[in-house]
């Protein structure tokens, strides 16, 4: 069995910038993940999780794309299907225009939609789409959140927008590349690989 050299999914990057107790020191949550990483490479297995929150986003995520592309006023642009990756990530963003990138969210509800927000309300996202600007050499960057239908099926009852004026369904957060973090996660990278070698040792002890 060979195990693939570690790299960081763009949108998991979030998960390596949580910090521990000390400077030098890896978080907790950043050493699960890690272990749950190594035990999908042994054992040929992807762990399943689910949320309300998360299923929606991943069942309706064609939806969502298509509304902001629709609400954002970008005729001939298409999802992106193409992956991008180099040596420490890998990742697919949303929508690739000529000097940017767009990566949609889908919020459960009109409670958890970012309406009064002036900053980007989960820095995880942050990380995300600054990996994404670095895979396809873009410099600017837009987190953008949609507000669509919730269908009966997530065990709630319908919840519907249809309505609403889209002013109030899109929002979005404009931000730069930054070649410094890109450098932190590179090196926090590194040293996920460096756990990941030391949970290889405890393995085979």
């Amino acid at each position: 069995m060979e195990i693939k050299e570690f790299k960081i999914r763009a949108s998991q990057a979030g998960i390596l910038m949580t910090n521990a107790r000390k400077a030098d020191e890896m978080s907790k949550t950043a050493q699960t993940y890690l272990e749950t990483w190594l035990k999908e490479q042994i054992y040929g297995v992807r762990k399943d999780v689910h949320s309300k929150v998360l299923d929606k986003g991943t069942n309706m995520e064609n939806h969502s794309i298509d509304k902001a592309i629709m609400w954002l006023n970008l005729p001939f642009i298409y999802k992106n299907e193409t992956n991008f990756e180099d040596e420490y990530f890998t990742g697919t963003p949303d929508l690739l225009l000529e000097k940017l990138v767009i990566d949609i969210k889908t919020s459960w509800d009109c409670f958890t939609f970012p309406l009064f927000e002036t900053s980007i309300p989960n820095m995880d996202y942050f990380y995300q789409l600054q990996v994404y600007m670095h895979l396809t050499g873009l410099k600017k960057a837009t987190l953008c959140y949609v507000l669509i239908d919730t269908p009966e099926t997530y065990n709630n009852a319908a919840i519907t927008y249809k309505d609403i004026d889209p002013h109030y369904r899109i929002k979005t957060f404009d931000f730069d590349y930054d070649e410094a973090i890109i450098k932190e996660l590179q090196q926090r990278v590194i040293k996920a690989r460096e756990y990941i070698e030391y949970l290889k040792k405890i393995i085979h002890q």
